[in-house]
């Protein structure tokens, strides 16, 4: 039986594969053989090994440097300065909504 798919169904499914990128890595012969070792033990290939971990640590690097942690004296000190603005601020508007749409991916 032969089936006539139509272009948008081709392009449906096109749409539906996910592409991948490609990570090359140079490294010695001790260093691969660690990085082997470890994911055999946890039972992982070692793409899924090596992309885990980076992924992982990847985020935490991101979220320490886009963090701000305020003590509750700081935070109080830093809305109250917001308020106070006495006139329109569209850098920080403009920042605060880039932010926010950051936030949103």
């Amino acid at each position: 039986m032969n089936r006539i798919i139509s272009v948008r169904d081709l392009n449906a499914m096109a749409a539906t594969v996910p592409s991948y990128e490609r990570i090359d890595l140079r490294t010695s012969p001790e260093v691969k053989e660690l990085i082997v070792r470890a994911a055999s033990t946890t039972g992982m290939t070692l793409s899924a090994f090596l992309l885990g971990t980076a992924q992982e640590r990847a985020k935490q690097i991101l979220a320490e440097a886009e963090t701000v942690t305020l003590t509750s004296r700081d935070w109080h000190v830093f809305a109250k300065s917001l308020d106070k603005t006495e006139k329109p601020r569209p850098k920080l508007s403009a920042a605060m909504n880039r932010h926010r749409d950051w936030q949103k991916r």
